[in-house]
């Protein structure tokens, strides 16, 4: 049987089970063994995590010809409209080449998002605005490009869902086994 763990990945924290330089991982958080991350989430994003024994798993969903779909809540700077955010509907020309299609709405839902520590920085004068985007390829940096490409850069990312699992009842840091 499989072991799958899903992880709240607060911010800062590396995407790997160790670091040489003493900064914070997963494994300050997670203490299963041969658990590994199936994908990658940067050091200066957070949310959600899937660890898993198994290999096969570990390929489908961090393999972009899967087409694994996962969402994430971003926090750009600006006051984006409809006609801004529309070109990401379509796919965008990025310096890798084409993306894929995305889907995306303007908040988050409703929910309610925990403090980052440290906090994004604020500035009074530029207004800042949540989206959920979702997409179905895994590019280094990619959510953070293609909000940048339309001139809106990201100040804080959180993906919320991998597949069917989504970070629900996990605070940062926290972490829970499923069957």
């Amino acid at each position: 049987m499989s072991t799958v763990i899903l992880l709240n990945k607060p911010y800062n924290v590396l995407a790997q089970f160790s670091d040489h330089e003493g900064r914070a991982h997963l494994g300050d958080y997670v203490d299963v063994v041969n658990v590994y991350p199936a994908g990658r989430l940067d050091r200066d994003s957070e949310g959600l995590m899937v660890l898993t024994d198994d290999g096969a798993l570990q390929h489908k969903i961090a393999h972009p010809e899967h087409k694994i779909s996962k969402t994430y809540w971003v926090q750009v700077e600006g006051e984006p409209s409809e006609t801004d955010l529309a070109p990401l509907g379509e796919g965008l020309m990025l310096k890798d080449g084409l993306t894929l299609p995305a889907k995306w709405q303007f908040g988050i839902g409703g929910r309610d998002i925990w403090p980052r520590t440290p906090p994004i920085r604020v500035r009074k004068s530029i207004p800042d605005t949540w989206l959920t985007l979702s997409l179905s390829e895994g590019r280094n940096r990619q959510v953070r490009r293609m909000c940048a490409h339309l001139g809106f850069p990201v100040l804080r990312l959180i993906r919320y869902r991998v597949g069917s699992w989504t970070l629900d009842g996990l605070a940062p840091g926290q972490w829970r086994k499923i069957s």
